[in-house]
């Protein structure tokens, strides 16, 4: 039983459960000696007893943790702990497209292309490495919620691919996208994982899978007897060249259906272009009745073992007493055969057994220092390292070895060295309360696009700010970015109430010690007129809260010209 602070490997610290399933269960786990978060699936205890099982589970996933690409789960660690087998992988913080599906229903188009050009990218990626899904579905896809998708499993379906089909609860969520030819009997090839992905695709554009039943064996038939449904019938706002696909994906016959993903790829990037709205339905070039039906042969073993006990029952009654002999002549010599063949089987692997060893952590030395440590404990080097890009470590130390740290592995084993090289991103910090001049001039010098926004403060908050600092920002602190990504800033700048100065009976004076305390420009204007005393203001340009540094334009009056003018006295003649 597995809880909270428990260590897998002495190295991966449990925090919670994040999943249940038939085959195994999911934990996020803290990675005591990388210091970071990953996701720990550890097998039923059913399928662990399985010895066959476990070696295959393991070999897979070995072969699918070399896998590398950003729609990929990546898999960090296999191993046993106590009887315990487990899988390290990737945290990966979404939900599966299973659950979007339910929840939304059918997905636009443009979702469903950008979705599938992912899946099919990453799909395309491990048929590259001949390595086979055999258990798409949207159970098995997280989406984050910037969009991107992520497959997982890549390695454990192949390894538990003779497995599910006697659990109940896998089953009934594979069959829905079970290929024909696998529910047939039939092995399965990369044409396998292509209608998986039809199925799929269908299932986001409609909302539903095409093929319903009471149980997995009627799914089963359906699968392998009926065509796939229209598409373009269910909404005929899909184009026939995105139906085509689906079909093409679909066919019963795998000769009908795409030889590679890339085809698929390519045909869903094209699907919307001006050639692509243009296609007809497609028709198959070959039959889709073409598949060998499954047969059950009669068990005749039973009738034929019953003739053979009969006719040996006559020769025993006849020849008892030679036969007698002769078995026991034949029973020793089998017995000291199976004695000599157990004392082989016991004894001789531990003459020539090879000592087990476990990985030394080597994080954060230098490469002759992880070479050496590694060597005294009877571990073979590989003459080539390996770099990936790390911010932590100082460029050309060590940062992993392949196999990974706490592995057990025979001594011999080759290790390769990853060292650390740099990533070339850029580390944001909290950029709160410092002048957004100057934080937009570093982080264009370091290869940002970077936005400025203004933020108001009101009257009553401007005391915690300074104008032009930075009160937020668009990516938090420690988020790593490439050169070319976007930052937005978004800096204090502080709003001012504007008075009636008209109605209110404000002096020029008194106006401009407002514009003074508030860090506004007064601008004054004239007009004459007689109907108010000179210097009284009468107009303003704006009212209500506008932001500091802004300008104000008063209007003021001023006597007419004719007031101006003193008035001349007559001057006294003689009569």
């Amino acid at each position: 039983m597995i809880t909270k602070g428990d260590k897998i490997n002495d190295r991966y610290q449990i925090i919670k459960t994040i999943g249940e399933g038939g085959m195994a269960n999911v934990y996020l786990a803290q990675d005591t000696i990388l210091n970071r978060q990953v996701a720990v699936k550890i097998l039923r205890g059913d399928l662990a007893d399985d010895e066959k099982f476990v070696r295959r589970f393991q070999r897979e996933a070995l072969s699918a943790s070399k896998l590398n690409h950003p729609n990929i789960v990546e898999m960090y660690d296999v191993g046993e702990d106590n009887g315990q087998y487990y899988i390290v992988m990737e945290y990966v913080s979404g939900k599966t497209l299973k659950s979007l599906v339910k929840k939304r229903g059918a997905l636009t188009l443009p979702e469903v292309i950008d979705i599938m050009s992912q899946l099919l990218s990453a799909v395309m990626c491990a048929h590259d490495s001949y390595i086979i899904h055999r258990d798409i579905k949207p159970q098995n896809v997280m989406i984050l919620e910037d969009g991107k998708v992520k497959i997982m499993d890549f390695g454990i379906a192949m390894a538990l691919n003779s497995n599910e089909l006697t659990q109940t609860n896998s089953v009934m969520g594979s069959v829905h996208y079970l290929p024909p030819e696998q529910a047939n009997g039939s092995g399965s090839t990369i044409k396998s994982d292509i209608y998986s992905l039809g199925i799929l695709m269908y299932e986001l554009l409609i909302g539903k899978v095409p093929f319903k039943g009471d149980n997995a064996v009627e799914i089963a038939i359906k699968q392998m007897k009926e065509p796939i449904p229209s598409v373009c019938k269910q909404n005929p706002d899909i184009p026939q060249s995105i139906e085509n696909i689906v079909l093409k994906a679909c066919a019963k016959n795998p000769k009908n259906r795409y030889d590679s993903v890339k085809e698929m790829y390519d045909d869903l990037k094209q699907a919307l272009t001006k050639d692509g709205l243009e296609q007809k339905k497609l028709v198959y070039k070959y039959p889709e009745s073409d598949l060998e039906e499954t047969k059950v042969m009669p068990n005749l073993s039973r009738l034929d073992k019953g003739v053979k006990e009969e006719e040996q029952m006559s020769k025993h009654r006849s020849k008892k007493s030679t036969k007698d002999k002769v078995l026991w002549i034949t029973g020793s010599i089998c017995a000291l055969l199976i004695a000599l063949v157990c004392l082989f089987i016991i004894v001789y692997p531990k003459l020539v057994a090879v000592p087990d060893v476990v990985i030394p952590d080597v994080y954060n030395l230098t490469v002759v220092e992880a070479e050496t440590k590694l060597k005294e404990i009877g571990l073979n080097v590989a003459s080539d390292v390996e770099e990936k890009e790390n911010d932590e470590v100082e460029p050309g130390k060590v940062i992993g070895t392949n196999p990974q740290t706490g592995r057990t592995v025979k001594e011999g084993t080759e290790v390769i060295i990853i060292i650390a090289k740099e990533s070339g991103k850029i580390t944001l910090e909290d950029y709160k309360g410092q002048n957004y001049k100057t934080v937009e001039a570093n982080l264009k010098n370091a290869g940002l696009n970077v936005i400025v926004e203004q933020k108001k403060i009101a009257k009553e908050d401007q005391d915690n700010y300074e104008e032009g600092d930075i009160v937020s920002q668009s990516a938090a602190a420690e988020t790593k970015l490439e050169p070319g990504d976007t930052i937005v800033l978004y800096y204090a700048v502080f709003t001012v109430e504007y008075p009636d100065f008209v109605t209110e009976g404000y002096s020029i004076d008194d106006v401009q010690a407002f514009c003074d305390e508030n860090n506004i420009k007064l601008n004054i204007t004239y007009e004459t007129s007689d109907e108010y005393p000179e210097n009284t203001i009468i107009k303003q340009n704006r009212t209500g809260e506008v932001i500091s540094g802004s300008t104000l334009t008063i209007t003021v009056t001023k006597k007419s010209v004719q007031e101006q003018i003193d008035p001349v006295e007559p001057i006294e003649g003689n009569e």
